[in-house]
């Protein structure tokens, strides 16, 4: 097991549009992309962020070494509960986890 953070050259979290983020992760290379594709577990990572896994949608991009995850947000952005407008604060959550 390794933490994903150290497997890949980034992970980053954005703002989608007002009701989706999304999760960008750059393996760097197609080894490190086989084994983050491999080994990240989808319903795992919906769980960590609090929904259900038929709602994540992910996306494997082997012609640039990239998976890209989204979520609905837990709630629409700018609005008072709001409190990452900018969706960056979800990559750590991925970047820290363990995977084979």
């Amino acid at each position: 097991m390794a933490e994903l953070g150290t497997l890949v050259e980034k992970v980053r979290s954005k703002n989608a549009g007002p009701f989706w983020l999304t999760v960008d992760i750059f393996c760097g290379s197609a080894e490190a992309f086989a084994r983050v594709t491999t080994g990240l577990d989808t319903t795992r990572v919906a769980h960590l962020f609090g929904v259900e896994p038929q709602a994540m949608k992910r996306f494997d991009i082997p012609d640039l070494n990239v998976v890209k995850l989204s979520v609905p947000r837990p709630v629409v952005q700018g609005t008072r509960a709001d409190r990452d407008m900018h969706g960056a604060g979800w990559a750590v959550l991925v970047e820290e986890m363990e995977i084979a």
